[in-house]
């Protein structure tokens, strides 16, 4: 009988009801990775594509060539941010399941990858984030409130109410527009990369993306581009297992690893545990240091796990082990950080309770702030004539048009009394 070809369909190790099975993460120990030169040629460390650069061992101590040696303050600094960036994100998913925002995106266990990452850049360098790495806007000191401003819509929101919840931008603070538009900010990035070198610049692009839109077409232009032009960029892929309810395997995570795409385009490509802060930090600032001596991109495997939903309208339930956040091998970043500053006599346990405390009391005023500028359910709201403005230029006869249409149509609306407004004000107000 003649053989027949079978086609393969990659399926998760384990299920609802399964015991979580994470026996396909290939884990190196801690420290037994080399740290190359700087302006080593790709070719010859193609190596560490497939091993994992790990700093902070199960003992919670740094080995290795791999450790950055920061300051104890450093550290201290970089658990703040981790934590604070975890409250916000619970904060705000509890207000959503309130209804009193539309839709929210937690980064509940991947807080290093973006934390890590961006206490390496310098504050010049551009970023083009993903949308779970709100964690770059709190190291860069962006207004919590502003942050919650936007996922309100309100009428101290960035976008003016024109984009959904997440979708945060900084001009002032070198962070680009995040896009629903998956991958986008690859090609973005190296483009932005490019005319900085062109223009003779030291500064350096840094792009983040997850595993499951490495599956985009974006992603392989941007890598071509940058390869080929030897463009001053990271690029970021954040592997956390799970790209909504799609496991990493449908985007070629069963075959290689996704740092060895970075070898088939003749740039290094780094696995790093994306739960160890130390590691993440020491290998963006060695692809930094690269990229800012000519020595071109870099990309970068994270190997984290996505705690959370997807987002506020997943159930992760439905696809994955309850208790699987709990069997992921390479552990919680804030508490193996904690438990490294505690280990180095530079941290404790009651000091970690007073950060949580004080942190969750700055994370409630600046929600009670930001709600005081109107909420999903309260006022008060945005002007709806501000959709016709920064459309064009000029605003053309016809916008104009349908502005004053609008405006004609909403002075017949009966006016709500002041009473009642100022009863919801001091509603919100009163909202912890």
């Amino acid at each position: 009988m003649t053989p027949r070809s079978r086609l393969h369909i990659p399926f998760p190790p384990a299920r609802p009801g399964d015991k979580p099975d994470f026996s396909y993460v290939q884990i190196s120990p801690a420290g037994a990775v080399a740290r190359p030169e700087t302006m080593a040629p790709a070719r010859d460390i193609e190596d560490l594509a497939g091993q994992m650069v790990r700093v902070l061992g199960d003992d919670a101590k740094a080995v290795g060539s791999w450790n950055p040696h920061l300051e104890p303050q450093d550290l201290q600094v970089g658990l703040r941010y981790m934590l604070l960036t975890r409250l916000f994100d619970d904060r705000m998913q509890r207000m959503q399941r309130q209804g009193r925002m539309s839709f929210y995106m937690k980064s509940t266990g991947e807080e290093a990858v973006s934390i890590a990452a961006g206490m390496a850049l310098l504050p010049t360098d551009m970023l083009f984030p993903s949308y779970r790495t709100q964690g770059l806007h709190v190291v860069r000191g962006h207004s919590l409130v502003d942050l919650m401003c936007q996922c309100l819509s309100n009428t101290r929101d960035m976008c003016k109410g024109r984009q959904m919840p997440v979708m945060y931008h900084w001009a002032s603070g070198n962070i680009f527009s995040i896009s629903g538009n998956l991958a986008t900010q690859f090609p973005q990035a190296v483009g932005w990369a490019m005319a900085a070198a062109i223009k003779g610049e030291d500064r350096i692009a840094a792009s983040w993306i997850g595993e499951g839109s490495s599956a985009e077409a974006d992603f392989h232009h941007a890598l071509t581009f940058a390869a080929v032009y030897r463009a001053p960029v990271i690029l970021n892929v954040v592997n956390n297992q799970w790209a909504i309810s799609t496991f990493q395997g449908f985007a070629g995570g069963e075959l290689q690893t996704f740092a060895k795409r970075g070898s088939g385009y003749g740039m290094p490509g780094i696995r790093v545990d994306g739960n160890d802060f130390l590691a993440v930090y020491a290998v963006t600032q060695w692809a930094a240091e690269r990229a800012r001596q000519s020595g071109g991109p870099t990309l970068i495997e994270h190997v984290t796990y996505r705690a959370a939903a997807h987002s506020t309208s997943d159930d992760p339930s439905r696809y994955r082990p309850k208790e699987e956040w709990q069997a992921w091998p390479l552990g919680d970043p804030i508490v193996r950080l904690k438990q490294h500053l505690i280990a180095l006599g530079e941290w404790s346990e009651e000091r970690h309770s007073a950060l949580e405390k004080e942190l969750s009391a700055h994370v409630t005023a600046c929600w009670k702030e930001a709600a005081s500028y109107g909420t999903l359910t309260e006022g008060p709201t945005l002007d709806p004539a501000t959709m016709f403005e920064d459309v064009y230029k000029e605003m053309p006869p016809h916008l104009a048009r349908q502005r004053d249409e609008l405006l004609a149509l909403s002075r017949l609306q009966p006016a709500r009394g002041s009473d009642e407004e100022q009863r919801q004000t001091q509603a919100v107000a009163k909202e912890g």
